[in-house]
């Protein structure tokens, strides 16, 4: 009877417990024409998808953050044709380059806290609601382009209000286009209270950490809670294995036949400034 009830048990704890819930995040700043918009065809391709949401197709997320998010058709139209109805959002409203999130989780709450150094952006949050009745915070930010200073000041600013803000120990990531110049610049010692620094960034399958388009400079980052990031996996995709995640840029991906719609120069457009970055977690 002892060992009976004790099968049942174990039976009925991995039935609960489930498999791991993988989640796919992609920073995205992946604007190809000059108003910075993203449209159904960048006013530049034939294709009607628009390089911007072809890699984002290809990589298929289920978490974006993504930057400069305005459309010339409804955004909820966009975001179907893209990522799917199923598919929720949130976007800073009446800024000129709005942050934004994309979620095939339910967005449970969202908003925007201010960025004193630009005007035209804040920190755009949300609250992400995962299976199990675990949440995910995210925060999709645009940093300052002019300076280090700039970016340092932004920095302590996003880790005030995210202390103050989220819930201690929770699943937070922060990410999008962080404009640094270097791995060591001194905003990731503020951002370092809330989130993993990875002393291994994301990288491309030459080991090119970079994300800006002449690829010598790491704009674009997805960095995770030290709770979220130990559960953190290597991306895989079209066959190819990235450790510590992935830098995709169309022109050098290998084979990239296995990840349509993207085509070979879609990363290479004269107004796309940024690479995606894409980074793979399962949370047990």
């Amino acid at each position: 009877m002892t060992r009976l009830v004790l099968t049942i048990i174990l039976v009925t704890a991995g039935l609960l417990c489930g498999a791991p819930l993988p989640i796919r995040v992609v920073a995205a700043n992946l604007t190809s024409d000059n108003h910075q918009t993203y449209s159904p065809d960048n006013t530049n391709h034939s294709n009607p998808e628009g390089a911007g949401a072809r890699i984002l197709k290809g990589l298929n997320p289920d978490v974006v953050l993504i930057q400069e998010f305005t459309t010339t058709i409804p955004t909820r139209q966009w975001v179907n044709q893209t990522f799917g109805s199923e598919f929720d959002f949130a976007r800073e409203e009446n800024k000129q380059l709005p942050n934004g999130i994309i979620s095939r989780f339910k967005i449970a709450s969202s908003g925007s806290w201010e960025d004193r150094v630009v005007g035209n952006r804040g920190f755009s949050w949300a609250r992400l609601q995962l299976p199990g009745q675990r949440d995910l915070w995210v925060v999709s930010v645009h940093l300052h382009a002019k300076g280090a200073t700039s970016r340092t000041e932004q920095a302590k600013a996003l880790a005030k209000f995210t202390r103050r803000k989220i819930p201690d120990g929770a699943f937070l990531i922060i990410g999008g286009d962080l404009n640094t110049r270097a791995t060591d610049e001194e905003c990731f010692h503020h951002l370092a209270r809330v989130v993993s620094i990875p002393p291994n960034p994301p990288a491309d399958a030459d080991g090119i950490i970079h994300t800006n388009a002449p690829r010598n400079r790491p704009y674009d980052w997805v960095l995770a809670s030290p709770e979220l990031d130990r559960h953190a996996v290597p991306v895989e995709l079209a066959g190819q294995r990235f450790t510590h995640g992935l830098v995709f840029d169309s022109r050098v991906f290998e084979p990239l036949e296995k990840v349509p719609p993207v085509q070979r120069g879609d990363s290479g457009l004269r107004f796309m400034q940024h690479m995606a970055v894409v980074r793979d977690f399962r949370i047990p």
